[in-house]
């Protein structure tokens, strides 16, 4: 019984080792901000809702979520 949980811990322990290697081993994506770094958030002039700055869409003098909502405020 003993030899039975001790290989089901050590099986379990090789796994999580395993992954941990392939999380390391996987490559980021250049253009996405670090884990943890802070982003600039804004709001939409149209329908409030926040979004980070560099998603939104500039129009004027305003940031807005959407094309459509940039055209419907800015003709």
């Amino acid at each position: 019984m003993i030899l039975v949980v001790l290989l089901g811990v050590w099986l379990w322990r090789k796994n999580r080792a395993d992954d941990r290697k392939e999380m390391a081993a996987k490559p980021r994506r250049k253009d996405a901000a670090p884990v943890g770094t802070p982003q600039i958030m804004v709001s939409c002039a149209v329908c409030g809702v926040h979004l980070p700055q560099n998603d939104a869409v500039l129009g004027k003098s305003k940031h807005y979520c959407s094309l459509a909502h940039r055209k419907q405020q800015e003709p």
